[in-house]
């Protein structure tokens, strides 16, 4: 994850919860990506390391175990850098140009100067992340589908001129439903939307009260349509199943109104969030704690980049 701002829900739904689940019964690399974040904010980096430590925080507190993977910031594997340089002398200026995001992000950032080789070559460096521990499934949603298929584009093409070295790495998706934000459109720090993980229980219920709900449901006594409520979306994500089938009804019927049901989803998210709340907290109260499991995190995956630059050097003929 790139650290440019705190995390919110999208980001607990659309990965933490599948990184925990993934620990238990793989060998993981979860990496603050720090030389990513300058991809898009090089003019200031002055916030770029306060994000890295929150980060750290919010994944240790959503579960995200060091003894059981190996977390790390990325600047502190210097073996990413060289291998990005090495790759980016075999891989043709199409291949990134035709990447989706490529353009995208372009039209949605246009306030930013992102006419630099940075930004153009940070699918290259995201596959240096992967390729640098010959990881052979990566956890991503379908939107990166095209970022990890040049990865093994790349990966076709390195084997070719120098010998097998890399595996192919895979999709590992992870299912995620489309978490709406207060306005309804996707939840995202950019368009200001968000309810974060370090949210207080105040905030959280504040933004829950601000959320968009069905608009043909103009009065209590109206029947709505939980399908087209961003509240219900929210539902179906963090409550219980009792308390699904209680808000579609109680909708469906005008039952209950909209206050009612943002009620129930402030309690759900009190259930989600307090925890997390918790840990967190525990976790900031020990700075030195979190700063040495960085390090270990870094040094355990220096001595498998380190092995695996070895093998590229030897393959292209090149270095010690």
């Amino acid at each position: 994850m790139r650290p440019t701002g705190p995390l919110h829900l999208g980001h607990l739904v659309g990965a933490l919860r599948n990184w925990v689940a993934l620990q238990q019964d793989h060998d993981c690399f979860f990496v603050i990506v720090d030389w990513h974040a300058l991809t898009t904010d090089y003019a200031d980096t002055s916030a770029v390391q306060h994000y890295v430590r929150e980060m750290a925080l919010d994944w240790l507190a959503a579960g995200v175990d060091p003894e059981r993977s190996v977390t790390f910031v990325q600047s502190a594997v210097k073996e990413h850098a060289e291998l990005h340089l090495l790759l980016s002398m075999i891989v043709p200026l199409p291949w990134l140009e035709r990447v989706p995001t490529y353009k995208e992000q372009q039209a949605e950032l246009r306030e930013r100067d992102l006419n630099t080789y940075g930004f153009l070559g940070y699918p290259l460096l995201q596959t240096a992340d992967i390729l640098v521990y010959l990881a052979d499934r990566v956890p991503v949603g379908e939107d990166q589908l095209p970022h990890l298929e040049l990865g093994r584009e790349i990966v076709r093409r390195f084997n070719q001129l120098y010998g097998p070295v890399f595996p192919e790495p895979q999709p590992l998706l992870t299912p995620t439903a489309r978490l709406p934000g207060v306005d309804g459109r996707k939840m995202s720090k950019s368009y200001g939307n968000a309810i974060y993980l370090s949210d207080p229980p105040p905030t959280v219920g504040s933004r829950v009260d601000a959320m968009l709900t069905d608009p043909q449901r103009t009065h209590r006594h109206v029947p709505g349509n939980p399908e087209v409520c961003p509240v219900f979306t929210m539902h179906r994500v963090f409550s219980t199943p009792e308390v699904v089938r209680w808000a579609d009804a109680g909708c469906r019927s005008a039952a209950i109104g909209c206050r009612d049901c943002k009620g129930a989803l402030k309690q759900s998210l009190t259930g989600v969030l307090a925890p997390i709340e918790e840990r967190r907290r525990a976790w900031a109260g020990e700075p030195e704690r979190v700063d040495a499991i960085l390090a270990r995190g870094a040094e355990a995956a220096r001595e498998v980049a380190a092995g695996t630059l070895a093998a590229v050097r030897r393959a292209m003929r090149i270095g010690p």
